[in-house]
């Protein structure tokens, strides 16, 4: 063993695995595994990231102020309560650092983002995963597992790999019997895909109050997951620590000028949403009928129960068999199911006709 030794939570961590890319010996490789935009990168973002090539030896602006200029538009918010950042994922880090730590409780839903637990390990915290009910969260469950060393409260809305949303009335009365000293992060990433009339991904909450911050990214249905770029919403001495934590040029210049550039894509947003609701509900409904338990989502995925984990491995196999990779759940304690990013129309065919072979056993 060696001497220097980090702090035990560290080793406690499981590092992240990301969703499978590759098959031995398929040369056509149709990749459902990471929720992934169906239509790929908008033209726009492309044009804009590439004609940035010979700027690369620029440093960015380091306050991201076009960008954030260009969410708040887009969404009708305040710029100067947004924080970018290199993916969502830093920015949940830098929110655990700087308001968890040792000593501290961070209470998540027990098939929440596994995000939430690996950052909180690296920051010393002790993590509390709720029961859920139906693989929805549980507002009455996870407020009596508030403590009083609790600090951190995640909650995505909808949750990834479930599905599952919460009403926002659930999500007001999950707040109000929050204390004050406790911070509530809404993890909205898959927002846009949400047609619910009544939803609202944080902003309410965020400018309301001061203990309630909202977390987004153009790595969904903006197509920009390989330049990792998200953001935050919150309420301002929020956004005054994690300007001060976060890396002064923490958000790359193409990355920036792809991601103003994907919210001007006229139709984009609304184009993918269409397609998304139409498909996902015609795989929903045929997995249904071959007689594979499909669980509602409101994401751009859908969470299949094979029953077993035996059955959910072997129909895992069937598909990688014609060159499909979707997303295993064992690390997610749900070994009995597989998450299926919802694609383009052929993909989405390709998957129902393979999943229907596997059951009549025919695949």
């Amino acid at each position: 063993m060696p001497t220097l030794l980090p702090r035990p939570s560290i080793l406690s961590i499981e590092p992240y695995v990301g969703g499978e890319s590759k098959i031995p010996g398929v040369n056509r490789i149709i990749k459902l595994s990471s929720n992934e935009g169906a239509f790929g990168v908008p033209p726009g973002a492309q044009a804009a990231y590439a004609k940035l090539a010979a700027e690369l030896h620029r440093y960015p602006d380091g306050g991201s102020t076009a960008l954030r200029q260009a969410i708040a538009q887009r969404y009708g918010l305040d710029a100067e309560r947004i924080v970018c950042g290199n993916g969502s994922d830093e920015l949940i880090g830098h929110i655990i650092m700087a308001y968890g730590g040792e000593g501290t409780e961070l209470v998540m839903s027990a098939h929440g983002f596994v995000m939430y637990d690996i950052a909180g390990r690296y920051a010393g915290c002790r993590i509390i995963k709720v029961p859920e009910r139906n693989l929805t969260a549980d507002v009455d469950a996870l407020l009596a597992a508030v403590g009083p060393r609790t600090r951190l409260m995640f909650l995505a809305n909808p949750n990834n790999p479930t599905g599952s949303i919460l009403p926002q009335s659930e999500i007001e009365r999950l707040r109000a019997g929050l204390r004050e000293d406790v911070l509530l992060v809404l993890d909205s990433a898959y927002a846009e895909y949400v047609t619910r009339p009544d939803y609202d991904p944080g902003v309410a909450l965020v400018e309301a109050g001061t203990n309630t911050i909202m977390t987004r990214t153009f790595s969904k249905v903006f197509g920009l997951g390989g330049v990792r770029l998200g953001w935050t919403y919150a309420p301002p001495h929020i956004t005054d620590v994690l300007n001060r934590v976060r890396g002064p040029f923490n958000v790359n210049a193409p990355a920036m000028a792809a991601g103003i550039a994907a919210l001007a894509e006229h139709g984009w947003v609304e184009r993918s949403v269409a397609h998304n609701s139409e498909w996902r509900a015609k795989l929903s409904d045929g997995l249904q009928a071959a007689g594979i338990t499909v669980h509602p989502s409101e994401g751009n995925f859908i969470l299949a129960d094979f029953g077993t984990a035996e059955r959910a491995k072997g129909a895992d196999a069937a598909l990688k068999a014609r060159g499909l990779i979707v997303r295993a759940m064992g690390s997610y304690s749900l070994p009995q199911c597989l998450r299926i990013t919802i694609g383009t129309a052929e993909e989405c065919s390709m998957v129902l006709d393979a999943l229907t072979g596997f059951m009549r056993g025919t695949a």
